[in-house]
């Protein structure tokens, strides 16, 4: 008669605007949106992720969807807890009824405060034991980067909230710079952008979907055109907008730039011995922001070093929590 677990270990990459989740020996089992929808009379929690997803922006008074992370980091207690105990709850399928174990990536940058709430909020949806990974670590362990050895990676993972920047070396950060400017930003970028010169109020998920199909950090080869639909701020009707991928790249310019600044200065703190080792190894990049048309060519241009981006690099972080779930002993030394 065969032996049968009743316990899981589960990986997680919180991340502002989406969380994915890994189950050791099944791997990358859920990826959804960071947000929760609830009724604001009873508090009672009416979905989470994709779900919650399909009613943002689009709810009447007694509902509210919330995003519990801000900028990477937990904003809303309560609200973290209900996503990530969803979350898991759509994993522990069938018998298994406890997470032994919990790996959770967090920004190279928060506080201790900060790593506290994201612990406790995993022992409160009943991870018997917590292990805490930054973002950096984990997407380079996920690229399959050589993390033991005395040779200098440099990792830039731009997410929604944060932008994570690190030289890694020898199991260790050497130098890492953390901006709270990602993703996120640049659809702000654009709304603001719009607002503001075309009196033209869109969604969050319109400024994404721009985003997304005609954003550029360079010059687009053919440039490319949008019509977009929103609400004109002076009148209040439905209005459609025809915008351009050049017009776009000049309302997210700033952020771009932010975000190559922070590369620049983690550059200026590297020591001489592992720049050398990034200027032959190039500089990879991961999550959603290296998606981004021409984001590699930009960055690569600034600081005149090759840079790559890596494959599937939504995936990175999440992969790289997952290997070490699967092994945790060999990892022990990167774990926070």
């Amino acid at each position: 008669m065969g032996f049968y677990n009743f316990y899981t270990d589960v990986a997680v990459d919180l991340g502002t605007a989406n969380t994915l989740v890994y189950v050791k020996g099944q791997g990358i089992v859920l990826s959804e949106a960071s947000i929760v929808a609830y009724d604001r009379s009873t508090e009672k929690v009416l979905a989470i992720g994709n779900d919650a997803l399909t009613m943002h922006e689009k709810t009447h008074k007694n509902i509210e969807t919330v995003r519990p992370l801000k900028d990477g980091v937990i904003a809303d207690f309560q609200m973290a807890e209900q996503l990530i105990r969803g979350l898991t709850r759509k994993v522990q399928t069938g018998w298994i009824k406890t997470i032994r174990q919990m790996v959770i990536c967090i920004p190279s940058g928060i506080t201790e405060v900060e790593k506290r709430a994201v612990r406790d909020s995993a022992q409160h949806v009943g991870a018997r034991k917590v292990h805490l990974i930054s973002e950096p670590m984990a997407a380079a362990i996920g690229i399959g980067l050589t993390v033991h050895e005395p040779i200098g990676n440099m990792i830039v993972d731009i997410g929604g909230g944060t932008t994570e920047i690190a030289v890694i070396a020898l199991c260790g950060i050497v130098v890492d710079q953390s901006v709270r400017v990602g993703g996120n930003a640049i659809d702000a970028a654009i709304l603001s952008h719009f607002k503001h010169y075309h009196n033209l109020i869109i969604g969050q998920r319109t400024a994404e979907r721009i985003k997304k199909e005609i954003g550029s950090a360079t010059l687009m080869e053919p440039e490319m055109e949008l019509y977009i639909k929103g609400q004109d701020s002076s009148t209040g009707m439905p209005k459609v907008h025809s915008t351009t991928s050049q017009e776009v790249r000049n309302a997210i310019s700033q952020v771009i730039s932010n975000i190559v600044s922070a590369v620049v200065q983690c550059l200026e703190k590297t020591p001489p011995e592992l720049g050398s080792d990034i200027l032959e190894r190039g500089i990879m990049l991961t999550g959603g922001g290296a998606l981004l048309h021409g984001m590699d060519q930009f960055i690569s241009k600034r600081v005149d070093i090759p840079v790559y981006v890596a494959e599937d690099p939504l995936t990175a972080v999440v992969r790289g929590t997952g290997k070490i779930l699967e092994d945790v002993p060999t990892y022990t030394d990167v774990l926070l």
